[in-house]
């Protein structure tokens, strides 16, 4: 056969064993890391590995030092803010340290999906493997190997996995208080999906702040992290002369809102003042500019990296490390007092 042809269609198995001068059953053996391999047989086949391109560099370096230089990450939606921002900034953080990342969406927020799609993932070529939150599910339910490195965005994984979080009840909390410290008797909500854990936290948070002071709790809206949600949230609220201060689940909702308050001839912070959460780039360039929450999603996903990597090098601190990332709330243009006390 030409070497032309050989090219063409990639070098085989047996391409490798020629070239080390090995048996193919050996190659074979020293690729799924069979301990009856002698070590100098297994350079042998290495090298051959890598001067054929039989493989990746990033497999080849697997069988050497038991890495491959990759993280798995397993999450429902990508495209949702929080997770796209997490994401992004364990790309970031990953490749900082050499590392490549592997996605894997879970087609659905199903319980039941969770579970296949974390044992898919662990089939494949990764070192450790981050979940970020597994809705719907419970990180309880997600069976892992023993000692195979993982971390968890999610609060209901604490003492079951290595941890990160943001202070989430805590946060909403801050913006309550920012509003009643103004001057508002009381502040409405509305919150994300029912079956999502950061929704349930700032919902938590948002009543704890006014029970504290015994102010009235409004019943929340509960919509689905959209802008869509927050403006049919908001043609409800902007029908109700009493209703002065709002705080939403994430900024898409709040600009939703401020976007139907406008329509309705409801003023923004005159007539009502509006907290979102999250920060994301617009709410700055809002109008009027968001009051919101500014979560530190850089930190998170360099926290995640860290734990799952101290798991790979063996560097891990004994016990289950839970890592909570404060959040900060950034006071802009849409909060005020109110005009006038219902």
């Amino acid at each position: 056969m030409s070497a032309a042809r050989t090219h063409r269609r990639g070098p085989t198995l047996a391409d490798v064993a020629r070239v080390a001068g090995v048996s193919g059953q050996t190659v074979s053996r020293t690729v799924t890391g069979a301990e009856t391999v002698r070590p100098e047989t297994r350079e042998r086949v290495l090298r051959a590995m890598e001067e054929l391109g039989y493989s990746p560099n990033r497999a080849a370096r697997a069988l050497r030092n038991g890495h491959y230089g990759t993280i798995g990450l397993l999450a429902h939606d990508f495209l949702r803010t929080g997770e796209a921002l997490t994401t992004d900034a364990i790309l970031n953080a990953a490749r900082i340290e050499d590392y490549t990342v592997t996605l894997l969406t879970v087609p659905t927020a199903k319980a039941g999906d969770w579970v296949p799609a974390a044992a898919r993932l662990q089939h494949q070529t990764v070192d450790g493997l981050i979940i970020i939150r597994a809705e719907g599910g419970s990180a309880d339910r997600i069976a892992l190997p023993p000692r195979f490195p993982v971390a968890v965005s999610d609060s209901r994984a604490t003492g079951l996995y290595p941890c990160v979080v943001a202070n989430e009840a805590e946060s909403m909390r801050s913006a309550v208080v920012h509003l009643l410290e103004l001057g508002h008797r009381t502040v409405h909500h509305i919150a994300g999906p029912s079956d999502s854990e950061p929704a349930r936290l700032r919902t938590l948070g948002w009543k704890g702040a006014l029970d504290h002071v015994g102010a009235e709790v409004p019943r929340p809206f509960v919509g689905d992290w959209t802008v869509e949600s927050g403006y049919k949230a908001g043609e409800v609220l902007a029908r109700d002369p009493e209703v002065t201060a709002v705080v939403c689940a994430n900024d898409e909702m709040a600009l939703g809102l401020m976007a139907a308050l406008s329509a309705a001839g409801r003023d923004v912070p005159g007539d009502v003042s509006v907290v979102g959460f999250d920060d994301i780039a617009l709410s700055r360039f809002a109008n009027p500019a968001l009051t919101t929450v500014r979560q530190d999603f850089q930190r998170m996903g360099s926290e995640l990296v860290r734990l799952v990597l101290d798991q790979v090098r063996g560097t891990a601190q004994d016990g289950t490390p839970h890592v909570v990332v404060p959040a900060t709330l950034i006071v802009r243009d849409s909060t005020a007092p109110p005009a006038h006390r219902p």
